[in-house]
């Protein structure tokens, strides 16, 4: 039996190529936007793809269903309560499809969406958005919370009734926002998930629904816009970019913090490509409705920006620039020119990470807001003080900085540093404990 996993390390999604090597016939689980590994694959393993199966609509990445339908003929499965509205071959709950002599059993488990199947294969289950190494997905982003959190209950029960030795393939590893508990472990077992996962620990569904219904991670703004491309018309292959020497409108520079410090293009972003998340940072950030030019380093790196960006659905892409006019400047601060203005009290300190990390310990005098919003706040930071951004290690200080600088906030980002710096330097941390937390 042919099984393959492939992960986009960017958005943390997994998706899987399944076939018989023998009959010579595969299926792709999930495929991302971006098919070319898996014709590569089926080309190196001697198999054609014959089926594109699809636990759910995805809500956090284009879909690579469309241009398999489009360019290789690949009919798609989905569960009717998707309503797609591209051709598909509906897939039902305790259904079994062949592929050769491989026997995919389909297991219908909404909650993540009501649409939501998992795909037991040769002792392997499939879990889609459903069950996770270490957590469970989000049951907010297609329904009301709580409806959306007693299906997903119910659903992860009766995975957790498989046999214990049944091995576990996530839809899901870390750095996906779709839960905030997932591990970077790429698979595990129904017996390891009994013994360490967060979401099957609860002694009851009422347990289970008040915890999940109140969802602190944020919700992208690309989630319908995803949603619609998914469930859509099939969404074919890209149009190749062409470089322009100026651009007059949004720019993502996607080269690393220095080089953007050094010299960028005017109301430019800095989000670097050698960076984790380009994808959904960008997707706070961007406009998704007005074309975007990426400046980047190389013609490679224009590239990997490029599909990351179209992942979530940025598909408005109007060029690369790579030698651009690029006058515009950022001071960086280093912590040691940090720790001088806040013991004079002359910075305004931005700490730009989420809500659940400011809680396990913050500097006093911070302010919180996360690197996405900085630039709702931008006119009252204008205040005369130094504004400095700080994270956990320096990437999203840097984001956050670009985002001002382009509101007319000359921010000052702590590049090379961050908190845990200030701690290690004597700053007392304050940690702050939600009401109820556990």
């Amino acid at each position: 039996m042919l099984f393959r996993q492939f992960v986009d390390d960017d958005l943390g999604c997994a998706s899987y190529l399944i076939g018989d090597e023998a009959a010579g016939e595969a299926v792709v689980v999930d495929p991302a936007y971006a098919i070319e590994p898996y014709l590569e694959e089926a080309e190196h393993s001697g198999v054609r793809i014959v089926r594109v199966l699809e636990t759910h609509t995805h809500a956090d990445h284009v879909s690579g269903h469309g241009r398999l339908a489009l360019e290789h003929g690949v009919p798609v499965s989905i569960h009717p309560l998707g309503e797609p509205e591209y051709p598909f071959e509906p897939v039902e709950d305790g259904q079994e499809l062949g592929v050769g002599s491989v026997a995919i059993r389909v297991l219908h488990t909404p909650g993540h969406r009501p649409e939501h199947c998992c795909y037991l294969v040769d002792g392997r289950l499939l879990t889609g958005d459903s069950l996770l190494v270490g957590d469970a997905a989000r049951p907010d982003l297609a329904v009301d919370v709580r409806e959306g959190a007693e299906g997903l209950y119910e659903s992860l029960q009766r995975l957790a009734g498989l046999p214990p030795e049944t091995a576990v393939y996530p839809g899901h590893v870390a750095g996906s926002l779709c839960a905030t508990g997932i591990s970077a472990d790429r698979s595990s077992t129904i017996s390891a998930e009994l013994m360490t996962n967060r979401a099957l620990a609860f002694p009851s569904e009422e347990e289970f629904v008040a915890a999940h219904a109140t969802i602190s991670a944020p919700r992208p703004p690309t989630v319908e816009r995803v949603v619609a491309l998914n469930r859509g018309h099939f969404l074919g292959a890209p149009s190749p970019l062409e470089e322009l020497d100026s651009y007059d409108g949004q720019v993502l520079d996607v080269r690393s913090p220095l080089e953007f410090a050094a010299g960028h293009v005017q109301g430019a972003l800095n989000v670097p490509v050698a960076g984790s998340s380009l994808g959904t940072k960008a997707g706070f950030l961007l406009d998704a409705e007005r074309p975007v030019a990426i400046h980047a380093a190389s013609r490679e790196d224009t590239e990997t920006a490029a599909t990351r960006l179209r992942a979530v659905g940025l598909l408005e892409l109007a060029g690369y620039l790579l030698h651009p006019k690029a006058d515009e400047r950022l001071e960086p601060i280093g912590i040691d020119e940090l720790e001088a203005l806040l013991a004079d009290g002359g910075a305004e300190l931005i700490d730009v990470r989420e809500k659940n990390e400011r809680d396990e310990g913050y500097i006093p005098e911070s302010r919180h807001i996360p690197y996405r919003l900085v630039g709702e706040f931008a006119d009252e930071l204008q205040n005369g003080r130094t504004v400095v951004t700080i994270c956990e290690s320096g990437a999203r200080a840097g984001v956050a900085a670009s985002v001002l600088a382009a509101h007319g906030v000359p921010a000052r980002p702590l590049l090379e540093g961050g908190i845990p710096d200030l701690q290690k330097r004597g700053h007392a941390l304050t940690s702050f404990r939600r009401c109820g937390s556990a």
